[in-house]
């Protein structure tokens, strides 16, 4: 475990964040008429083994005007955001691994 570790456990957080800041905007958005939800993606940055990235893509409302209610299903959001902060709990403790072995590593060669 090294600086690759560390640096995918950085991105990991970044991404959590960014997908609980959707989920939030979902949530806050609910009672807004005719408002498209966002829905984060997860996926691999390239090259392989960068870290995770993550991409917003809005869903689509069976009807197209404005006066239609929202599409935010606020169960789903609910369960969205306990998925996302359990991920960015545990690449927090990646990177606190990561930062620990680096330490050492770098008090062995010291």
């Amino acid at each position: 475990m090294g600086i690759a570790a560390f640096n995918t456990g950085v991105s990991a957080l970044t991404a959590n964040t960014r997908a609980l800041d959707v989920a939030a905007h979902n949530v806050a958005n609910a009672s807004t008429k005719g408002f498209q939800p966002q829905q984060a993606n997860f996926r691999e940055s390239q090259p392989a083994g960068n870290g995770v990235s993550l991409s917003t893509s809005a869903q689509a409302l069976s009807a197209a005007d404005s006066s239609a209610p929202s599409g935010t299903n606020l169960a789903r959001e609910a369960s969205n955001a306990l998925v996302y902060k359990a991920q960015f709990n545990a690449a927090a403790a990646v990177v606190k691994t990561a930062d620990s072995t680096l330490g050492t590593l770098i008090d062995t060669k010291a």
